[in-house]
């Protein structure tokens, strides 16, 4: 058996040698991979990668590839040569000749989702431009889905134009992109923009008087004193309490954070505001147009 040290400069040579290839899309299942060592070219060979990730090498059975570039790969192959006893100091390439897919498949709150081609890594707002861009109610978190390890990778589509810029991470062929529906309230009522708005801050995050103002706030006659927050409850019931609106305006009572399918109910009168009840509100939302900020 050799010693450890021998083992450590082996492949260290075999490493050097495989590192030139300087890939960055990973090997995947499915994948046809072209396996060359210089020194034995009868152990030459083209080969799929099985489901389970591995390929099978004419001589030191099967060698785990999925998740490892092409020269992860070629350094993983050369040790299993050399600690099988098989070669001294083995020199090992490794070249993917086909993906599995060629696809990105992009689902969820994106104007046009399903799979398009994409032969080499592209960046994420490149991914998502394919798809015609996030819709009016997408949640600024993307979760990108590996096609190789099944690994699980957010980004966050900042409203920042440098943020979303630095952070723009690649998607590689047979990945899938998950864009998820952001939360919604709904401000009804005497508001000059009545309707539903999406919570697509950075940190999902919107206050009672943010979501009044992107209502465009009150007319002169509408009663924001007598205002209702409807709120759904875990059992899909609702109550109701009051919301002393212009109480905040004037930094008498603090603001407060809006959680998704919450209702502001501004009254067009005090009357108004005890004739209408919450179920009716409720009702409302179906038929309420969403609005971006």
């Amino acid at each position: 058996m050799m010693k450890p040290l021998k083992t450590l400069l082996v492949l260290f040579c075999c490493a050097a040698c495989c590192g030139a290839q300087n890939e960055s899309l990973t090997i995947g299942p499915g994948d046809t991979v072209h396996v060359k060592v210089l020194e034995s070219p009868e152990l030459e060979q083209t080969t799929r990668v099985t489901d389970a990730g591995a390929l099978t090498l004419i001589l030191g059975g099967k060698v785990q590839v999925a998740g490892l570039t092409p020269a992860e790969a070629a350094v993983a192959v050369a040790r299993v040569l050399v600690e099988e006893h098989y070669l001294l100091t083995p020199h090992v390439s490794v070249i993917t000749e086909q993906t599995a897919t060629e696809n990105v498949t992009i689902l969820g709150q994106v104007r046009t989702p399903g799979s398009y081609p994409i032969a080499t890594p592209r960046p994420i707002l490149d991914v998502l431009a394919l798809a015609g861009g996030l819709n009016d109610v997408a949640q600024r978190k993307v979760t990108i889905q590996r096609h190789s390890n099944k690994e699980r990778v957010d980004y966050v589509l900042s409203n920042s134009a440098n943020a979303a810029l630095d952070g723009n991470i690649p998607v590689y062929p047979g990945d899938t992109v998950l864009v998820p529906k952001a939360d919604v309230v709904y401000v009804l009522g005497d508001v000059n923009r009545p309707g539903g708005i999406a919570i697509v801050t950075n940190d999902s995050k919107l206050s009672a008087l943010q979501a009044l103002s992107l209502a465009g706030g009150t007319p002169p006659n509408a009663v924001p004193s007598h205002a209702r927050l409807i709120r759904k409850q875990p059992d899909g019931t609702h109550v109701e309490q009051q919301l002393q609106l212009s109480a905040m305006q004037k930094g008498k009572e603090p603001d407060i954070p809006l959680q998704g399918d919450d209702i502001i109910y501004v009254p067009f009168s005090y009357a108004r505001n005890m004739a209408v009840g919450a179920g009716s509100l409720v009702g409302a939302t179906s038929s309420a147009a969403i609005y971006r900020f």
